[in-house]
């Protein structure tokens, strides 16, 4: 592990987490997952029953996957703050992904509420990883706040159409000392090897594997994107130029004049 991944104090080999919506089967979605390779998964709190056996819980502990819970289908910081209280009381964890939505046709995150929410949750002992817009300013505000780790998106949530804005995103990789995890809107590698080639620390994506067409494969070519994506940011891209440049040296060069 000589380019973890450390959230809260705690270090995770892969830089890819996952979520579980979507996945037509229990089956289908521990093959994705243990070909992703991820160490963290989120679990929306109203899709859990800690008791059922056969259980989602049961396939992330068979993959030795940690358990992130979320406060999906939340519409105020009220809301999200209750679930993430039942969540550490149900499952024993303090860390919870932060997710309150405006309205149901865009599923963008409400700033207002979020910022609110991830005040309470922090002051509450939460270790608090927020789902966010593409704002830098509200980017700063959440880890000002006291957030773990900020998740601005790439697209609303399900489109599948990338990374919209990839200068707000490379300027929030930039700017905060938090990790920075892209939530939403991968549609495929090439997509995730962007928003890492952007600076980003980590990619949360859902329905980008558990709806192809090839859960399995897909979960496979993120897993590369992602560590594809972190080597080029590392290995430094060279600058775009207006003209070309060729490749081999001058020097030599046969007089044939």
């Amino acid at each position: 592990m000589d380019d973890p991944l450390v959230i809260a104090g705690e270090a995770f080999s892969s830089r890819l987490i996952t979520g579980t919506g979507g996945a037509p089967s229990l089956d289908v979605l521990e093959r994705a997952l243990r070909a992703s390779g991820t160490e963290l998964t989120t679990v929306a709190m109203r899709r859990v029953d800690p008791g059922s056996r056969g259980s989602l819980l049961d396939v992330l502990a068979r993959c030795g996957v940690r358990l992130l819970p979320n406060t999906a289908g939340c519409a105020t910081a009220g809301e999200a703050v209750l679930t993430a209280r039942l969540a550490r009381e149900a499952l024993g964890t303090h860390w919870v992904k932060l997710e309150v939505v405006a309205d149901e046709t865009t599923l963008l995150p409400d700033p207002v509420e979020t910022l609110d929410a991830a005040e309470r949750l922090v002051d509450d002992g939460f270790a608090v990883l927020a789902y966010t817009s593409d704002d830098p300013v509200l980017a700063r505000r959440l880890e000002q706040a006291g957030c773990a780790a900020v998740m601005p998106l790439g697209a609303p949530i399900g489109t599948g159409l990338g990374v919209l804005n990839p200068h707000n995103v490379e300027l929030i990789a930039a700017t905060l000392s938090v990790p920075v995890v892209l939530d939403a809107g991968i549609g495929t590698a090439s997509d995730a090897a962007l928003a890492m080639e952007l600076g980003c620390d980590a990619l949360l994506l859902a329905t980008a594997v558990t709806r192809a067409r090839d859960p399995e494969l897909m979960a496979t070519a993120m897993r590369h994107a992602v560590e594809a994506g972190r080597l080029a940011r590392r290995a430094g891209r060279i600058p775009r130029r207006r003209h070309a440049q060729a490749s081999s040296p001058v020097d030599g060069r046969a007089d044939l004049a």
